[in-house]
């Protein structure tokens, strides 16, 4: 698009409504191509229903490769969705879907909102990716950024008509100071519909099942959060530093998401914890389904870091994983793409760091590093999805342990692809401990799918005992029980149980258990014991049970 600025300049430009961007390897911007095949894809498979609890595998197409380029949609479509789909989630977040000129962005500094990326292959191909999704039941939701755009101005929005506000505020208003993006304003009419517009499009056109909206923090306020902490009193919610036109386009979004297409899900990622996000809009709440629990990976991340395990708090772990506010959904998360990038430090990698390079064989001894990583990561993982939420998420790789960190090609690296790929074959090699770790996520997925704790009300917290190290909890008719006591086990421990029938004596059986040997533990539990109810008052409840 050539446009005539105010001031007789030719600027050259591509159009902001580009369904397809590609670039010439010997090229610095993108070009707008037509996308007109002769046979568009056409569509299979219905959308799956609306989930009652979401399992989400946050992924990203690039790098969903043992080898080291950028993956494509045909390669996530025939290696990775039969893998998500094995491991008992059902429902995939992709992120950096839309197009981004730097890669190492890792999606979230766009440029072109209405293309797909083109670096994947082409629209059709991700079309074929999402309609393979649902024919195997699993929702799709898009890792949406209307939060903030690109500085780029011959293949982004930038300064479209020669001005700095054409879609953005002018001034210092329009910048953000950490990210070094331009920032909507949301009050401008046009801007409104071409933001509606967009995500009207990623439905009707590719079929995604709803959005993860980026950056909901720095929408909300003034000053986007940056320097600000949040302790939940509500003048840090209510007050003049409140974006209202960013807060009236997120319900405005949500209105219409919900108006057009009632079965779609929308997520919303804030930090700050604004109280009703997660509440109807005709309730005068923000109209998003889920807002991720952010405090949990923190809290995981502090209590390693800082913490020897016989100092661990149960108390402040059950809060952190129980404190949420009442009537709205939370999706609850131990590590995501936020921990696995470089500079920070996955949970694995924080639990047994340099020996995951030469003690994760089952040939080499296990090693009181490896014993303790493992037995944790496992353990961290499902009290945080049994405990601290509505719904689960997990980053690609997270679920067994990913080695290293993850950094995408750069100048600082050499723009190399060694970090920026999932070594997926890592959990098929059977004399590597990572097998472990990934059949118990599959096999705690497939136990929350019978059961579906995360549909059902909130757990009663029986037990946090803070010299036993012992948290228990029931959930769904299921008992947890968890020992996070480094050295110490318990024969004949009493636990309590909800129901407070003397009548009927229930019985209950081992379904997992984080120190089976197919789990890599070290089958201290005998699976064939039955324990029975009895009428034993223990911890201010009539009833309980012998473990």
């Amino acid at each position: 698009v050539v446009i005539r600025a105010q001031n007789g300049e030719l600027l050259y430009r591509i159009s902001p409504w580009a369904r397809y961007v590609v670039r010439d390897e010997d090229k610095v911007n993108y070009d707008w191509v037509h996308w007109n095949p002769p046979q568009s894809y056409i569509r299979k498979h219905p959308s799956p229903k609306r989930l009652k609890s979401l399992r989400i595998y946050e992924s990203h197409v690039g790098i969903a490769s043992p080898e080291g380029k950028v993956a494509s949609y045909k390669n996530f479509t025939y290696n990775v969705l039969p893998r998500i789909k094995d491991l008992g989630y059902n429902c995939v977040q992709l992120m950096a879907i839309m197009e981004h000129a730097y890669y190492a962005s890792f999606g979230y500094q766009v440029t072109s909102f209405f293309a797909a990326s083109s670096r994947y292959g082409t629209p059709d191909d991700l079309k074929e990716m999402i309609d393979v999704a649902h024919s195997m039941g699993i929702t799709v939701l898009l890792d949406v950024v209307h939060s903030h755009a690109s500085k780029n101005s011959e293949d982004g929005l930038n300064k479209f008509d020669g001005t700095d506000s054409c879609f953005f505020h002018s001034g210092p208003k329009g910048t953000h100071q950490l990210w070094d993006s331009r920032l909507f304003d949301y009050a401008n009419w046009e801007v409104l519909r071409f933001l509606l517009s967009n995500l009207r499009m990623w439905i009707e056109d590719y079929h995604f099942d709803g959005f993860r909206f980026d950056g909901v923090t720095s929408m909300l306020y003034h000053h986007h959060g940056i320097g600000t902490g949040f302790s939940g009193d509500y003048n840090e919610y209510f007050g003049l530093h409140v974006d209202e036109d960013a807060l009236c386009y997120l319900m405005l979004a949500n209105h219409m998401i919900k108006f057009l297409h009632p079965e779609c899900i929308t997520i919303a990622e804030d930090v700050s914890g604004m109280p009703a996000l997660c509440r109807p809009v005709a309730e005068g709440g923000g109209g998003f389904d889920y807002r991720l629990a952010m405090a949990i990976p923190d809290k995981w991340i502090q209590i390693i870091k800082e913490l020897k395990d016989e100092d661990w708090n149960m108390g402040n772990i059950v809060h952190t994983l129980t404190n949420r506010r009442y009537e709205e959904k939370y999706i609850a998360y131990a590590e995501s793409h936020d921990q696995a990038l470089v500079g920070d430090k996955t949970l694995a990698f924080r639990l047994m760091d340099a020996e995951m390079y030469t003690n994760m064989s089952v040939l080499s001894p296990l090693t009181p590093v490896i014993d303790r990583g493992i037995q944790l990561h496992k353990m961290i993982r499902l009290i945080t999805h049994a405990l601290g939420g509505e719904s689960y998420l997990n980053f690609m790789g997270n679920e067994f342990g990913h080695p290293e960190w993850l950094d995408f090609p750069r100048k600082g690296n050499n723009e190399s692809y060694h970090y920026a790929r999932r070594q997926f074959n890592l959990t098929e090699d059977h004399l590597l401990r990572y097998r472990f770790l990934n059949a118990f996520d599959r096999d705690m997925n497939k136990l929350e799918e019978r059961f579906g704790w995360l549909a059902s009300p909130p757990a009663f917290v029986s037990e946090k005992h803070e010299s036993n190290k012992v948290i228990a909890f029931e959930r769904a008719g299921l008992i947890f029980i968890f020992n996070f006591h480094p050295y110490q086990s318990y024969v004949d421990y009493r636990v309590v149980i909800w129901h407070s029938s003397l009548i009927v004596i229930f019985k209950y059986k081992i379904l997992l258990d984080s120190d089976a040997a197919e789990y890599g533990g070290h089958q201290r539990l005998d699976h064939s014991t039955e324990h029975f109810s009895e009428e034993y008052p223990h911890n201010y409840r009539p009833n309980s049970l012998m473990v």
